[in-house]
């Protein structure tokens, strides 16, 4: 064992709901997409792999002072199951353990909660740590390296969720409430200016 996890972050959407990149929205003076990008590394994962559609230019300069791997996904618009093997796929290929999976919309993440599902996860290979929040589980969540082959198998349309469900007996939930709270839409905007 490496020893590795690295962390695939989700940032290829359209924000079709929100009618603007959600990836490039300030929040306590950083975009959304830089924040998450920041949070994962002080998390201690690597490599940092940020999956990005094409032609996103502006979004990919939200990270280039960082120490992050930009993946184009030019099938981005089949759905987040796409995202998601672009991302698995650049992790694999760096020999890790484990791989989390987060969004770049969930503003109260935190390095804390990312380090807590990298140490709850145990030695097994197919392990999968978890946040739990609305009744239910959810990203960000991590994932064995027994794993990865299950992920770069997702349907084009089925987020990481679908994984942590079929394998729930295997799962540690870690309680964040916080995880609930992602931007989608206008009115989710008077939320992160209140925070």
């Amino acid at each position: 064992m490496t020893g590795k996890t690295g962390l695939v972050i989700l940032a290829a959407g359209g924000s079709s709901r929100l009618g603007r990149p959600k990836q490039l929205l300030m929040h306590q003076g950083r975009t959304l997409l830089g924040r998450a990008a920041d949070i994962a590394l002080a998390s201690g994962c690597d490599p940092v792999v940020v999956v990005i559609a094409p032609g996103a230019d502006e979004v990919a300069r939200a990270v280039i002072d960082l120490p992050v791997t930009c993946v184009v996904n030019e099938a981005w618009q089949s759905g987040i199951g796409t995202s998601i093997r672009a991302g698995v796929s650049r992790v694999k290929q760096a020999d890790c353990d484990a791989v989390v999976i987060m969004l770049c919309d969930q503003p109260l993440v935190t390095c804390k909660l990312i380090q807590q599902l990298t140490n709850g996860r145990g030695k097994a290979a197919d392990a999968i740590s978890a946040c739990y929040y609305d009744d239910s589980l959810g990203v960000p969540a991590l994932f064995g390296s027994a794993l990865f082959d299950d992920l770069l198998s997702l349907p084009d349309t089925s987020g990481a969720k679908a994984l942590i469900l079929r394998h729930h007996d295997r799962v540690t939930k870690i309680p964040f409430p916080e995880a609930a709270v992602d931007i989608d839409t206008p009115d989710d905007l008077t939320f992160i200016t209140l925070l």
